[in-house]
């Protein structure tokens, strides 16, 4: 399997693939596809995987796209501005990520929902309350908001972020909410009551836009009835 990823803000994924072999995605996830391709529609994973996927934001039902030729050519689009990025699984690490990161995988990588397991996070966390998973053995392309910085976190290193910012971290790193201190600062800072502490060992994946701020900015801007 090959693949290239092109685009500048609204970024796609080509992939071009041998017979037999497949990727997965959730319905309607694919843009255009060469006409060698079967395709099967399933809950992939059962019921529950597949209930815990409308939380974090996907379908519930995933679409698997399998080669019946050589040169099959199939292509997925980026639904928000961004980037698009690859990660080559081996069963030794398993990566954390914002709800909607999942664009498509190969089969061999496991896709499933997590909770926040701090009370603290989950309750107050926004948007870093439900996530999604990735573990197994394959490669995984994933969506990231805006423009993506890379950090490499050290053993006990903290690091505060904006819950919205934060694209995808390594399950070694510890995910948690923390109180904005000062009366002044959560009335007048702009950045709410709370932030998400990351704390390594671990990379995390960083993103310069914040999804629900840019969706709320828009609002003034649509069209009203009446």
């Amino acid at each position: 399997m090959q693949y290239k990823i092109f685009g500048d803000k609204l970024p796609a994924v080509s992939l071009r693939m041998n017979a037999g072999e497949s990727i997965y995605t959730q319905s309607g996830g694919m843009s255009w596809m060469t006409d060698n391709f079967r395709m099967e529609t399933n809950v992939k994973g059962g019921l529950m995987k597949g209930i815990g996927r409308v939380f974090s934001g996907e379908s519930l039902f995933m679409a698997t796209y399998t080669a019946t030729a050589a040169n099959a050519e199939i292509t997925l689009a980026s639904s928000f501005p961004g980037e698009i990025r690859v990660l080559e699984l081996d069963g030794s690490k398993t990566y954390i990520a914002q709800k909607s990161a999942f664009l498509c995988a190969t089969p061999g990588v496991e896709l499933s929902t997590v909770f926040t397991k701090r009370f603290g996070a989950g309750l107050f966390g926004g948007e870093g309350f439900v996530l999604q998973k990735f573990a197994g053995n394959g490669l995984v392309f994933v969506e990231l908001d805006g423009s993506v910085i890379e950090r490499e976190l050290a053993p006990g290193e903290r690091l505060k972020v904006d819950t919205g910012n934060i694209a995808m971290f390594e399950e070694s790193v510890d995910y948690d909410i923390e109180t904005v201190k000062g009366f002044t600062n959560i009335l007048f800072g702009g950045e709410g009551l709370f932030l998400a502490v990351l704390t390594g060992p671990g990379k995390v994946w960083l993103q310069t836009v914040n999804a629900s701020s840019f969706a709320s900015r828009l609002i003034p801007y649509l069209p009203h009835k009446g």
